[in-house]
C-alpha cells in the first residue's frame, strides 16, 4: 500500500513494550493486527509457556482493539489463523471447511486465536468494523515454518512421496491485495484469504527444486507406508493430510501458484 503513497499513510507500531499505549489511534482508517506469538506448540508446552499464549495473542489483541475503537478508528483487521479448526484431516481424507464449521483448535496456540476472535467481535457495530482473517499456511520470500522443511527436502532429497492431496494455501503478495481490499472496501466479516488454486505437497517439493534446476523423482514407493501411519505419526498428516477452504473467498489473488514459488525461492541459495 506504500506504492501509493498519495492515497495511504502506514505506520508501523512495535508492540513488544508498553509504549504503543501512549500512542494514538485517532485520524487512522484502519488497524492491521498482526502482533502475536507464532504457532510453537507442538507436543506439551509449560504452563509459562502456555499463558504466554494467551496473554500475547489473546489478551493483547483485545486490548488493541478496544483502544481502536475509543480513538476512532474505524476498522480493525485481525490475523486469525486456520489453526483454530485443529489438525488437518488425515491422508486420504478430505477436510473442507466453509464459514459454517465450528472451530476446534488444539494447543494452546489455536485456543489463543480464537479466545481472541470472541473478545474482539462483540466491539463491531456501524462504526467500528472487524474484520477476522483465518489464513491457511502463508509462504514467500524470507518465509520460516512449514515452508522451509519442505523447500529443504526439495534440495537435499533425490526421490519424495508422490501424492495428490490438497492444502489451502496463501502467498503473501495475496494476503497483501486481499488486505488493501479490505481497507478500500472498510469491509467487517469473517474471511478465509487463500490461493485460487489448492496445492499439492508433492507438486510443491517439485516446484521448489525445478525452480533451483534440481531433479526430484516422485514415487508412490512409499504410499502404502505412509497410509499406514496416518492417524498414528501425526506429522504425516501434517504433511499429506488434506486441508481446505472453500474456494469461495478467493477474488484477490493476482499471483500463480507457480509463479508464487519462484518468487518465493529467488532468494534462496540452492
Amino acid at each position: 500500500m506504500a506504492q501509493w503513497a498519495e492515497r495511504y499513510k502506514i505506520d508501523t507500531v512495535d508492540m513488544v513494550d508498553g509504549k504503543w499505549r501512549e500512542m494514538s489511534f485517532a485520524g487512522y482508517g484502519s488497524v492491521f493486527h498482526v502482533a502475536g506469538i507464532a504457532h510453537q506448540d507442538s507436543g506439551r508446552i509449560t504452563e509459562e509457556r502456555k499463558q504466554q499464549y494467551f496473554s500475547v495473542n489473546t489478551d493483547l489483541a483485545i486490548e488493541t482493539a478496544t483502544k481502536a475503537k475509543a480513538d476512532g478508528v474505524k476498522q480493525f483487521i485481525f490475523m486469525s489463523s486456520i489453526i483454530v479448526y485443529g489438525a488437518g484431516g488425515r491422508l486420504g481424507k478430505t477436510k473442507v471447511i466453509n464459514k459454517d464449521t465450528k472451530p476446534s483448535p488444539e494447543g494452546a496456540y489455536g485456543f489463543s486465536k480464537l479466545k481472541a476472535e470472541e473478545g474482539i467481535q462483540p466491539l463491531n457495530d456501524n462504526s467500528f468494523h472487524v474484520c477476522i482473517l483465518r489464513p491457511p499456511m502463508i509462504y514467500g520470500p524470507g518465509c520460516k515454518g512449514n515452508y522451509t522443511l519442505l523447500a529443504k527436502a526439495a534440495l537435499k532429497l533425490p526421490i519424495f512421496p508422490d501424492i495428490k492431496n490438497e492444502r489451502s494455501m496463501l502467498f503473501v503478495h495475496n494476503l497483501c491485495t486481499y488486505v488493501k481490499g479490505l481497507v478500500d472496501s472498510g469491509s467487517s466479516g469473517l474471511f478465509f484469504p487463500q490461493n485460487k488454486e489448492y496445492v499439492s505437497t508433492s507438486d510443491m517439493v517439485l516446484r521448489i527444486a525445478l525452480a533451483h534446476g534440481k531433479k526430484i523423482r516422485m514415487t508412490k514407493m512409499f504410499n502404502p507406508l505412509l497410509r499406514l501411519l496416518s492417524g498414528k505419526l501425526s506429522v504425516v498428516d501434517k504433511v499429506f493430510g488434506n486441508l481446505v477452504y472453500e474456494q469461495t473467498d478467493a477474488s484477490m489473488q493476482l499471483v500463480s501458484f507457480e509463479e508464487s514459488i519462484k518468487m518465493t525461492e529467488s532468494g534462496r541459495s540452492a
